[in-house]
């Protein structure tokens, strides 16, 4: 059995997903349309944590975003669902530009790019679905120097199956 372009690529994704999930526990951490926000001296736990010493990213799928964070995770979605929003917190990238890098297989459907403004910047963007716009859908967080720091990937379905 032939293995996909998708395949490697979303293994790939996975992989790299789960490195940086690791650097962060190893280096001290426990734990379309655009918005970026956090506040200097908001109360968060992730105040008082350690932060890594390299840049990284936690990345997810959600329906919507409530006080500055995701309120589920999903990775699947039908298509009776036309919007879904890509949540970031971003850890030692103060001063740079991330961008959300929206793809659909192979096809690039938006770049939306942030400035980071803090050593903890939480960004989201979404975007609007077209009902046959099936398939795996990733978003990739690219630095200003190219680097894909994170990746995620979603399946949006044909509600009617």
């Amino acid at each position: 059995m032939a293995v996909g372009a998708n395949e490697i690529r979303n293994a790939t994704h996975r992989r790299r997903s789960i490195v940086i999930c690791l650097l962060l526990v190893f280096a001290g951490v426990a734990t379309g349309r655009a918005v970026a926000q956090d506040e200097p001296g908001a109360e968060d736990i992730a105040d008082v944590i350690v932060e890594p010493a390299v840049p990284s990213a936690l990345a997810q799928f959600t329906t919507a975003v409530e006080n500055r964070e995701p309120v589920d995770q999903v990775s699947f979605v039908e298509n009776d669902v036309r919007s879904i929003i890509f949540f970031s917190d971003l850890r030692q990238l103060e001063g740079r530009t991330v961008t959300h890098r929206w793809l659909h297989g192979d096809v690039v459907r938006a770049e939306v790019a942030f400035e980071v403004r803090g050593p903890r910047w939480r960004v989201w963007s979404s975007k609007d679905l077209l009902e046959d716009w099936l398939g795996d859908w990733t978003v990739e967080i690219v630095t200003d120097d190219g680097e894909v720091i994170a990746a995620e990937t979603f399946t949006y379905t044909d509600a009617g199956r």
